[in-house]
């Protein structure tokens, strides 16, 4: 028996947000996060005007003004945000109790057996999609397949304010149909990777060996073998534990100069910061990690007693850390910041949870 698995994902969430909420922004491209004078930080989300420009989540607001001059810039709302979130949960639960939830707007729910009895998990999402949008007057798309990953590719297809449905007899050709950049695991230095290997989509990745693909690319390559065979057996967890929150960048060329390492960790800080909030997440360790140009990496990490998520704590600690290795011989190729343990612990040796902790990342 195949399982029902929906993935729910709203459209351009903060920025259309803030077009519900304030009409003067309808129509108009906003973008929510970063600054106006392109000065530092990163977008968090760009509504679908401004996407037309090019603008995209995590860009550096200073690109983001290049290609967008007229666009309008908005500070976060971020308890907005969590409440709408907190809404469009409640109507998930309307039809099932397994709910995974990955940041304030996509979830997956595994709707096999439904509370309302429905049966269609078709007809479940469009069930989801009319309640967000007559009760919230927001959109969101969807995806619906046997498996987590053919339905969170799925809900990026009709992307916005629509659904795709990948039944068990087309996953294998919509699987092969997919660009290497579409799978998990996949960033831009292994897509380039599998390029010069001559793989560009999933039937070229299905043409070659599990013990090939694993040569090439370590045990992820044993996960790329059963993933382009539509192959997906991870549940639904509406509890799972979050250990660790990163993001990282690796760079055209060598960063040699301090002040170049301090720019890339102002934007990298940012980055991490959204993120964490997006996910309700404070973690007491701050890491940072180093790849220098001769591929040899290093990581240093600080903890702390309290827990931690504000963009000038990331920056300052992942800086202090930095200074540390410095200076340096090598050229740095790769920057990561990295928070992780999300729990406070006491002197006798317990751990006290303040944090809802639900999110795999």
């Amino acid at each position: 028996m195949f399982r029902k698995i929906i993935h729910i994902d709203m459209d351009a969430f903060y920025a259309s947000v803030e077009q519900r909420d304030f009409p003067e922004y309808r129509g108009k491209p906003i973008i929510v996060g970063g600054s106006p004078e392109g000065r530092g930080g990163v977008v968090a989300t760009a509504s679908y005007e401004a996407r037309k420009f090019g603008v995209r989540s995590a860009m550096p607001s200073k690109r983001a003004v290049e290609l967008c001059p007229l666009a309008i810039f908005i500070k976060p709302r971020f308890d907005a945000y969590r409440a709408v979130s907190e809404q469009i949960r409640e109507i998930f639960s309307r039809y099932t109790d397994l709910i995974e939830p990955l940041s304030l707007d996509e979830a997956f729910l595994d709707v096999t057996t439904d509370k309302a009895g429905i049966g269609s998990a078709i007809q479940i999402a469009e069930a989801i999609r009319k309640a967000i949008s007559d009760e919230l007057q927001l959109t969101a798309s969807a995806g619906v397949s046997i498996n987590k990953f053919v339905a969170k590719i799925a809900s990026d297809i009709n992307k916005p304010n629509g659904m795709a449905f990948i039944g068990p007899s087309k996953i294998s050709t919509f699987m092969e149909s997919l660009s290497v950049e579409k799978f998990f695991g996949v960033g831009r230095v292994t897509a380039d990777k599998m390029k010069t290997l001559g793989l560009h989509t999933g039937a070229d990745l299905k043409k070659l060996s599990e013990s090939e693909l694993i040569s090439h690319f370590g045990k992820t390559g044993g996960f790329f073998y059963r993933i382009v065979r539509g192959i997906d057996e991870r549940p639904v967890e509406p509890h799972r534990v979050t250990k660790s929150v990163g993001v990282e960048d690796t760079f055209p060329f060598d960063l040699v100069n301090q002040e170049d390492m301090e720019a890339e960790l102002t934007k990298l800080s940012t980055t991490l910061h959204h993120r964490l909030v997006k996910h309700e997440l404070k973690g007491r360790t701050i890491t940072l990690k180093i790849r220098y140009a001769d591929f040899r990496r290093i990581t240093r990490s600080l903890s702390f007693e309290t827990l931690q998520d504000e963009q000038a704590i990331l920056f300052r600690t992942a800086r202090e850390l930095l200074a540390e290795t410095l200076p340096t011989e090598k050229g740095i190729r790769l920057l990561g910041i990295t928070v992780s343990n999300f729990t406070l612990q006491t002197y006798t040796g317990n751990s006290q949870d303040p944090t809802q902790l639900k999110l795999d990342i």
